[in-house]
């Protein structure tokens, strides 16, 4: 029987209105062999984890370049664990400073890709650390 797919959500919370990274990033995991649901713009941390929920995803992408991720990234980690997700691997990208990386790990974002990472990075990121 086939290995299971990494099923992957990339969602772009808040006002944020650019997302070529989230898509090229969609692509990039699909072209390593992961399904990837892609939620589209400005989405609530309520909406992301419902859909994380619904489609039962092992992996929740989010990416922030409006300055917000401080705010909305603590939101979906709680809203998944509230909902008894908290086993989904969250991690993140975007435009975030150095120095709020330590308050997002410490609030349950796994890893934080920023501009520049390869999506192979990413992968093998993803790979070695979703839940089996």
């Amino acid at each position: 029987m086939p290995e299971k797919k990494i099923r992957v959500l990339i969602a772009k919370p808040g006002l944020d209105g650019h997302d070529r990274g989230a898509k090229v990033l969609s692509l990039g995991l699909r072209d390593e062999g992961m399904e990837v649901i892609y939620t589209g713009l400005r989405q609530t941390p309520e909406q992301i984890v419902q859909a994380a929920v619904q489609e039962d995803v092992d992996v929740v992408g989010l990416s922030c370049l409006s300055g917000a991720h401080n705010y909305l990234f603590p939101e979906v980690v709680d809203g998944l664990k509230a909902r008894g997700a908290g086993d989904v691997l969250v991690v993140a990208g975007g435009i975030i400073p150095r120095d709020d990386i330590t308050f997002l790990k410490s609030k349950g974002i796994a890893a934080i890709f920023g501009p520049g990472t390869t999506i192979t990075e990413i992968a093998k990121y993803i790979k070695a650390n979703v839940k089996k």
